[in-house]
């Protein structure tokens, strides 16, 4: 990958509004979620179920990981709750949060 964060790329983001998902140049943080994934998709699959006879028969074993990954896995920092849930819960509770109070003195 790229070692580096072109002064133009954070020129066009700072115009746009938008803050960068990225650390600074020469940390450790630029690609630190997305090495985490990799490496557990690496793990977890392609490891464990090579070899895979064509591009897409990987293809086919990717998708039910990703959704897997996403929906169902148990995650230590959630509670050992699934992403799903915790999202879900937090949409209840916000939606809870900015419900018209009712005046039951009335």
């Amino acid at each position: 990958g790229t070692q580096y964060i072109s002064a133009l790329y954070g020129t066009h983001l700072t115009q746009a509004g938008i803050l960068a998902s990225t650390g600074s140049v020469g940390d450790s943080y630029d690609n630190a979620l997305a090495e985490t994934v990799n490496g557990a998709y690496k793990d977890e699959l392609i490891r464990r179920s090579k070899p895979f006879g064509s591009v897409h028969a990987l293809e086919q074993a990717t998708f039910p990981w990703v959704s897997w990954w996403n929906n169902q896995r148990l995650h230590e920092s959630l509670g050992y709750r699934t992403p799903c849930e915790v999202e879900t819960l937090y949409h209840q509770q916000q939606a809870i949060s900015i419900a018209p109070k009712t005046n039951k003195t009335a």
